[in-house]
């Protein structure tokens, strides 16, 4: 089975929708991901998935399951330098300091993510992808998926980077904030997951592509800088926080 993760286009946060910038990607990503055999989609509540969405979803003639859980990853925490802010934006300096953060089981143990109750949410996001995937045949067992309908079906989800770590966290078993800090998903990216299953009835999910955005290149589309930090800190241009 294959999983995309797409994160939606070019935001305008202000009305929870795309920019023009962002339809124009959005445009290009319908052209790329209307051309595969996709068993079903889903997509989260918020306007700008959904508008994302909307193009592939138009191409294709086809509809989306809406559903709660795929929305931004919504915690927020206090944590020094950057009290009451969401629990997914930490300085370097501060996360990295901290031997837990890098443990795929402790990091939901130190305190401010402890008192903001981030892994609880953490865990019912994921309870829901795993309830998702069990209604395709595989099956969350320990840290890999017990295998009930073998197929080559592809889904796909149209998120959020916030909540594209959370998934991928618990689908390779690495901890988020390595993720969070680590990797990112330009707007309209797309990430592919397959899974490998190299003994019956065993399978675990790996990724074949992450952040992909060739789509963009290809139509002669400079990729958003959404979600990104300044490269250097004297770039007056770039985002600093």
């Amino acid at each position: 089975m294959k999983i995309l993760i797409i994160r939606h286009g070019d935001p305008d946060y202000s009305i929870d929708s795309l920019t023009e910038k962002g339809r124009r990607e959005a445009e290009l990503l319908s052209e790329r991901i209307s051309k595969l055999d996709v068993k079903k989609f889903y997509v989260s509540t918020l306007g700008r998935a959904r508008a994302t969405a909307q193009y592939t979803l138009d191409k294709m003639g086809r509809t989306a399951e809406v559903c709660e859980w795929l929305k931004e990853f919504p915690p927020i925490i206090d944590k020094p330098n950057r009290a009451h802010s969401i629990a997914w934006d930490w300085l370097p300096e501060d996360w990295t300091d901290k031997e837990e953060f890098f443990d795929k089981d402790a990091w939901g143990s130190v305190s401010n993510m402890k008192n903001g109750k981030v892994k609880e949410e953490f865990d019912r996001v994921n309870s829901e992808l795993d309830k998702v995937l069990a209604q395709h045949g595989y099956k969350r067992e320990n840290n890999y998926y017990r295998v009930e309908n073998a197929n080559e079906d592809t889904i796909v989800f149209f998120c959020h980077f916030g909540l594209e770590c959370v998934l991928l966290s618990h689908l390779l078993n690495v901890s988020p904030l390595v993720l969070w800090h680590g990797f990112f998903a330009a707007p309209t990216s797309v990430t592919t997951l397959i899974t490998e299953e190299r003994r019956k009835g065993i399978a675990y999910f790996r990724a074949s592509g992450l952040g992909d955005i060739s789509h963009l290149y290809a139509g002669g589309e400079e990729p958003s800088f959404s979600g990104r930090f300044c490269e250097t800190f004297d770039n007056a241009e770039q985002r600093h926080d």
